[in-house]
């Protein structure tokens, strides 16, 4: 497993603080990537609202210090993590579910819990990784992180502390950093292009809340576009531009309809416009979560504006709840109750099962490794002995004989008398690994319904604060959280 460097993200060039987090998390999050969102889990933030969490953090921040955001000030930090992938036919070292836990727990190790921050696990490339952020500003809102020098090797060497802890493999002697990397090359060496530059521009000049389209032109040509709306569609030039560009072309929320449609809804709100996220990627269904706990965050020192954020967070999460019931058809509490404690059951059921698979697929694995490794050093062997177990033979051919021997005791400890051929241990692997294959499809369908199911139970117990029931939904969830850590 390997661990790249920390990479402070900065607002940059043309951009807000809102676009560069939204930008960012967006990435992050991207649900192709997620498995739908499967795989992001999240501390003192929710994921969907991270961005404008941090925003009101580094607001926060500003009023208790008297310190505002300068353009070259931090405003996040970015940690990219990979595991092993699969090779000559064996599965990868670990699965999405464990790679977003150890992110999980990197991160708070790294944090010391005093971070807000989010883990999403990337499933889309051959190796699993994570992509962890967390915001530059304290969870009290009174101090930021400190990149300081050596930050990386510490986070590498926390990083391979938990691989280690965990069974996973790491990287003895990486190679040092280049220096820079991939992104900051392409910004420096490879100049903006005319439509990115087109973009930065029609988003400065909507953060100035113009009321009218004809006012947004207004101020496009302030900045040195040449605009011309006579025609159909709407193009952009600048000066040293051969060929203008048009407006349709940029896509997403750059269109012409989509700007208008901007100016409109900070129009109607009132608010300062922020940059809109991109519509062009389905968005993954947005079930309920836990409700929080306010009078609990208020005695942990938070203020008046989490305060304000949760309660409205908290009514969302209610209207979730109250239709995700009756999508399901689960307006009774016993039947409610009773697919609860099902789906966990099941979930148990399957995850013990999984657990036996992976134990029978790794022995295998280890008992062909040891019969190849037996087959090619064995000549070696019987010559040592026939040498009298010579120390001038053991220097010269060590390597092999130690193989050997590690092989033998293998086979001694496992209590095998009988070689079995190595097509036949890959005959038996295949099977298991499909059955493995089909099992966690549906492992991962029944651990979603349950996570939904145990949050609706638990939503509902805390809004009618049922007597025994509460006390109930809350063993069920503390004993759920201790066995499989979901945060």
């Amino acid at each position: 497993m390997a661990t790249t460097w920390i990479k402070p993200l900065h607002i940059g060039k043309g951009r807000s603080v809102a676009a560069a987090l939204s930008d960012s998390i967006d990435y992050m999050a991207n649900p192709y990537k997620t498995d739908k969102g499967e795989w992001i889990s999240s501390y003192e933030c929710d994921a969907r609202t991270a961005d404008n969490e941090f925003l009101l953090s580094k607001q926060q921040y500003a009023s208790l210090t008297g310190r505002s955001q300068g353009k070259k000030d931090v405003i996040a930090y970015h940690v990219r993590q990979s595991f092993k992938p699969a090779e000559d036919g064996l599965p990868g070292e670990t699965n999405p579910e464990e790679a977003n836990r150890i992110g999980y727990e990197l991160a708070m190790r790294f944090t010391k819990g005093k971070y807000a921050f989010i883990v999403c696990t990337h499933t889309d490339k051959a190796h699993i990784h994570n992509h962890i952020i967390w915001n530059s500003t304290a969870l009290d809102c009174k101090r930021k992180f400190r990149n300081f020098i050596g930050s990386s090797f510490a986070l590498r060497r926390c990083s391979d502390l938990l691989c280690a802890e965990n069974g996973l493999s790491v990287i003895e002697n990486p190679k040092p950093s280049p220096g820079r990397d991939y992104a900051r090359y392409m910004f420096e060496s490879k100049p903006l292009s005319y439509q990115e530059r087109l973009r930065f521009a029609i988003d400065t000049a909507l953060e100035k809340n113009p009321t009218t389209f004809e006012d947004f032109l207004t101020l496009m040509r302030a900045v040195g576009y040449e605009v011309n709306d006579k025609r159909k569609h709407i193009t952009f030039k600048l000066p040293e531009q051969k060929q203008p560009t048009r407006c349709d072309t940029l896509r997403g929320n750059y269109t012409e309809a989509a700007i208008r449609e901007r100016i409109a809804r900070q129009r109607i709100s009132g608010t300062a416009f922020v940059p809109v996220r991109s519509t062009e990627l389905p968005v993954a269904a947005r079930h309920p979560s836990l409700l929080i706990d306010i009078q609990a965050k208020l005695q942990e020192g938070k203020g008046a504006g989490y305060e304000r954020w949760a309660k409205l967070h908290n009514l969302k999460q209610m209207a979730q709840t109250l239709i995700y019931l009756q999508e399901k058809g689960l307006d009774d509490y016993s039947v409610l109750k009773e697919k609860t404690a099902s789906a966990t059951a099941r979930f148990n059921e399957l995850s013990e099962r999984l657990k036996e698979l992976e134990a029978e697929l790794s022995d295998n694995a280890a008992m062909q490794k040891h019969i190849v490794n037996y087959s090619k050093t064995r000549q070696t062997y019987i010559d040592y002995r026939k040498a009298g177990y010579s120390k001038k033979f053991k220097e010269l051919h060590e390597a092999d004989i130690i193989i050997h021997q590690t092989a033998k005791n293998a086979f001694d400890r496992l209590g095998v008398k009988k070689l079995p051929t190595v097509a036949s241990l890959r005959a038996e692997y295949a099977p298991l690994l499909e059955e493995k294959k089909h099992i966690y499809k549906e492992y991962k369908e029944v651990k979603t319904e349950m996570r939904e199911l145990l949050t609706a139970k638990t939503n509902v117990d805390r809004l009618f604060n049922t007597s025994g029931q509460g006390q109930e939904r809350g063993t069920e969830r503390q004993t759920f959280d201790e066995r499989h850590e979901i945060k």
